[in-house]
């Protein structure tokens, strides 16, 4: 891995980060405008600034519940949890950084998966936190992505994955890593069980995730605005000591270059992805 990952894994999860690095200050107050919203106003407009469109971050729980049909979720593997096979220890233990994280977010992990109905199509589901340690993909993070494809593959159905990701998680050394090739060989099996992945990028999507499952949908979309990069903006500028385009990494720029199959904003994600649903659905 290069060393372009380990920065970005530092940049995003050594803070202690719980939000994108973009948003400063209150949490409901928009970087794009500087209009501030109450909580409620922000939950009726799905967390975007009904001013510039700006799109906040959306914890795991709060996505599946704009996406899927009532009622309809039903999580699987939520008992794993991340081990400290290395014992771990920057400033703090890698054990302490996990409990903080269970208890600030009430996730067992980085990603939660199960099953749904998006506009009454059945699927799988892995959606990611951003708010669990920067969204960083660990041991657990890849084995709950792996049997989600392996229901979905079970089920028939397509697997839906939304991913928000610092990239992969450093305090688990070559195990973190060795979760880019495993899920990649469990999009293969997929395929060729006959289900598609449905892959949704939101802001950010960064290193070993983008790197692997993130990018291989067979159809892949992202919500706008949302940055889309290996590494981020400050270290490729400071890698390659070149001043990069406004728009590097970000949604329209990938889309721009062929990367993405559409920018669909987050009101109009679950119509899309109910569409896309009765499309590769085996009905």
């Amino acid at each position: 891995m290069s060393s372009g990952q380990g920065r970005v894994d530092v940049e995003v999860e050594s803070k202690g980060e719980s939000t994108p690095a973009k948003e400063k200050g209150h949490p409901n107050t928009c970087p794009g405008c500087g209009s501030h919203y109450r909580d409620d106003e922000l939950e009726r407009s799905l967390r975007v600034c009904p001013q510039c469109g700006h799109h906040f971050p959306v914890g795991a729980r709060e996505r599946i519940e704009q996406l899927v049909d009532p009622e309809t979720f039903v999580e699987e593997d939520e008992e794993l949890r991340s081990a400290d096979v290395l014992g771990f220890f920057d400033l703090r233990p890698y054990t302490e950084r996990l409990a903080e994280a269970e208890v600030s977010t009430g996730l067992g992990d980085a990603l939660v998966a199960g099953s749904a109905a998006i506009e009454d199509q059945p699927c799988r589901l892995a959606i990611m936190d951003f708010a669990f340690m920067g969204g960083s993909m660990g041991s657990v993070v890849g084995e709950k992505f792996v049997r989600a494809c392996e229901s979905a593959t079970e089920a028939g159905v397509p697997l839906v994955s939304v991913s928000a990701s610092g990239g992969a998680r450093m305090q688990e050394g070559i195990l973190a890593l060795m979760q880019l090739p495993k899920t990649v060989c469990a999009i293969e099996e997929l395929h060729e069980g006959g289900s598609a992945l449905l892959s949704v990028l939101t802001h950010p999507t960064t290193g070993g995730v983008l790197a692997s499952f993130a990018s291989l949908g067979d159809v892949v979309l992202a919500e706008p605005g949302a940055l889309m990069s290996f590494a981020g903006p400050r270290v490729v500028a400071q890698t390659t000591r070149e001043k990069l385009p406004d728009d590097f990494g970000l949604a329209e720029s990938n889309y721009r270059f062929g990367h993405l199959d559409a920018i669909v904003p987050r009101s109009e994600l679950r119509p899309t992805l109910g569409r896309l649903l009765r499309l590769f659905g085996r009905a």
